[in-house]
């Protein structure tokens, strides 16, 4: 068996859904979740229940992973543009920022122009402001990046209009980047359907043409994230499923599958799960984290194989070719064929 090595892969947009939401995920499943995945280090989204748009409650959700977390982590602070005093009590504290222009899951947008140039005003310049824009909200951050300097990285981007607004600021060397979702790579609107609930996720899933577009694009494309957004079964089942699709048990494998069938070359794999990552958030590689992985392995995706609270995934059933094997972290094996070998609490939080 030869096994080939991952430089410390970063899933740069996760949902823990901890504190708040614990039913469908904590710190500990999520992260155990991401090491089964071949993840070494997460980034949290701050939509949780409580928003994590105060100093109080970043530090409570601080405390949470530290007793929690088997892999290394990061978190965003999140603004509606009202809470502009506490940005520099965290703004050394967190990976980033994060903006909703979009409708989201919970009350979370910035809506007027005014407070979203009032926080690109005060958010410190070294550090990336990510957001979730689509349509004409894309013009609209790249207009505001060009006017102030700010890093701003547009994340689960869907659309082929949306990316071709994303390359035309790239040529003019603006200070933007952006990722794609294996979901939104993979699946298409078709499948929406057939997943009913299971499928509902924000962006939408795109059309064949959008997906296609992703795909012959990827040199654009800076990194790939999971956009880790799980539901019990039952809330995926109900008349009104919300939104969000389980991803960090299968993206590193489903790439691994494109790499294997000749859809993406594993240096493309390793920049935007790796060097890309630590670039743009300005985080140095630990040459003694990394994934292990047996590009020959194929396997059935099946429910057993996740480590993920909500225990579902829409690959279920999926031939996989890739197994994930081993992840070290910081030169100690924390997951080995599935099987995690740290405490809870092992993780640390990569900006403190």
């Amino acid at each position: 068996m030869f096994l080939t090595k991952l430089p410390a892969p970063i899933d740069i947009h996760v949902h823990l859904r901890d504190p708040g939401d614990t039913h469908k995920e904590d710190f500990y499943t999520g992260t155990s979740a991401a090491l089964n995945g071949g993840i070494s280090a997460v980034f949290d989204m701050p939509n949780n229940k409580t928003p994590i748009f105060t100093e109080e409650s970043l530090r409570e959700k601080e405390n949470i992973a530290k007793v929690k977390a088997v892999c290394d982590y990061g978190f965003y602070f999140g603004s509606t543009g009202k809470n502009i005093e506490e940005f520099p009590k965290v703004s050394e504290r967190v990976v980033g920022l994060k903006l909703y222009l979009d409708q989201t899951t919970g009350d979370y947008l910035i809506r007027d122009l005014a407070s979203i140039r009032d926080v690109f005003i005060k958010w410190p310049k070294e550090k990336v402001i990510v957001i979730h824009a689509e349509a004409e909200n894309v013009s609209l951050v790249i207009k505001l990046a060009k006017e102030s300097g700010n890093k701003i990285h547009i994340t689960h981007v869907t659309t082929k209009a949306d990316l071709e607004r994303i390359i035309e600021a790239k040529k003019m060397s603006l200070p933007v980047t952006c990722d794609v979702t294996p979901h939104h790579l993979f699946l298409t609107d078709k499948d929406a359907v057939e997943l009913k609930g299971k499928g509902q996720v924000k962006p939408s899933l795109a059309n064949l043409t959008d997906k296609t577009f992703l795909w012959d694009s990827l040199s654009w494309v800076d990194c790939f994230s999971s956009d880790h957004a799980p539901h019990t079964e039952e809330e995926k089942n109900s008349p009104s499923p919300p939104y969000g699709i389980p991803g960090l048990d299968t993206m590193i494998p489903l790439l691994l599958t494109a790499v294997k069938d000749g859809s993406l070359e594993m240096d493309d794999l390793i920049q935007k799960i790796s060097t890309n990552p630590h670039k743009i958030f300005n985080i140095p590689v630990d040459k003694d984290t990394y994934t292990e992985v047996d590009l020959d392995e194929n396997y059935e995706l099946k429910k057993e194989n996740l480590k993920t609270k909500c225990c579902w995934s829409p690959y279920e059933g999926w031939q996989l070719h890739g197994k994930v094997k081993s992840v070290y972290i910081r030169g100690k094996k924390v997951m080995e064929d599935g099987r995690i070998l740290v405490e809870k609490g092992f993780g640390r939080n990569m900006m403190l």
